[in-house]
């Protein structure tokens, strides 16, 4: 971004993707959101996380949906700031280095970063300076424009303690399961794979569980070098044959777990996988995680594979809420990070 300067703290945010929402949220600035990718998927997404935090919820109704941005809206929009990536908005059709600068300079200036998530190569142009960062870098520098380091600084203080909890208390390797972090077409018989163990802030979730990854050597068609995703067709994940399967997308409105669950059940090759076998089928949230997702996926990606250490996990109840956790069972204080999201620190 170079170097990014502001006369006051901004009021009105762009956003595209789910992370950078989430961090606004996280900052207590949801409500300061004007636009987004698919706000009606997060929404429905985070709605189910958020009823176990006391005063915070979001409504993004109707927001502009984002991706792709056209120039035209943003002039419109007149934002004080785009928090989303140049480098990932310069591979959208019609837009070039030019089109980036004349927003930066007119409306309002970039500050954001999206290829981090997979370690996704740049675009022509961008290689050359491009940097990763880790989830929680990019939320401490989100925290620096809105003057909510302090904020920021109480929640990581939450997620270290619970990494530190996660990872002094895993079983030994040895002792580890397989798993596998799928998502399901809601209309065929497709699936894609997801990396579990890869660089990145998409896996920051299942990263931490040091789980053997049975999708680690598969490369069917469409695999990306960056990790991005493995297309699947169902033998490949009977080959690969998890003992735990992971799958994206039951908790927003858009999949149905026990659909997914059914299906496997009376598939010709998927019913012999041994995570439908062990009634091992969890519910996943989404990868593109902020700051509040990666704490719930944390806790529940924890009590999924190792629920002898951390608690079993009580299962994910379509179209309902996260589910309700004895409180001597929970990886972190939910009233400690809903005091921070609404300031009260």
């Amino acid at each position: 971004m170079g170097e990014v300067t502001f006369e006051e703290v901004p009021q009105n945010v762009f956003t595209i993707l789910g992370h950078h929402a989430d961090m606004l949220l996280a900052l207590g600035r949801g409500d300061d959101i004007n636009a987004m990718h698919a706000p009606e998927y997060h929404q429905s997404l985070y709605r189910k996380f958020l009823q176990r935090l006391d005063g915070v919820s979001v409504d993004w109704e109707g927001l502009y949906s984002s991706w792709p941005p056209t120039e035209e809206k943003l002039y419109e929009l007149d934002s004080d700031v785009h928090i989303a990536d140049p480098a990932k908005v310069a591979t959208a059709t019609g837009w070039d280095d030019s089109d980036i600068s004349k927003i930066d300079e007119n409306v309002g200036p970039w500050f954001g970063n999206t290829l981090s998530g997979t370690h996704r190569e740049p675009p022509s142009g961008w290689a050359d300076e491009y940097e990763y960062y880790t989830l929680w870098d990019i939320f401490a520098k989100i925290a620096q424009v809105f003057q909510e380091t302090e904020r920021y600084e109480a929640l990581a203080a939450v997620h270290e303690s619970m990494l530190e909890t996660i990872e002094s208390n895993r079983p030994p390797e040895s002792d580890r399961p397989s798993a596998a972090l799928v998502t399901f077409a809601s209309d065929e018989k497709k699936a894609w794979g997801y990396k579990m163990n890869y660089p990145g802030y998409y896996a920051a979730h299942t990263r931490p569980m040091g789980v053997t990854d049975a999708l680690a050597d598969v490369t069917g068609d469409g695999y990306g070098e960056d990790g991005r995703n493995i297309t699947l067709d169902y033998e490949l994940l009977l080959e690969a044959d998890p003992d735990v399967l992971l799958v994206l997308g039951p908790m927003t409105t858009y999949h149905d777990l026990d659909d997914i669950r059914t299906e496997l059940e009376e598939g010709a090759a998927t019913s012999d996988l041994t995570a439908v076998d062990e009634g091992t089928v969890y519910a996943q949230g989404a990868r593109r995680q902020g700051p509040i997702l990666n704490l719930f996926q944390m806790e529940m990606t924890a009590k999924q594979l190792y629920p002898d250490q951390f608690g079993e996990w009580p299962g994910y109840v379509d179209g309902e809420p996260y589910p309700e956790i004895p409180e001597d069972e929970r990886l972190f204080d939910r009233q400690r990070i809903a005091a921070i999201i609404n300031g009260e620190l």
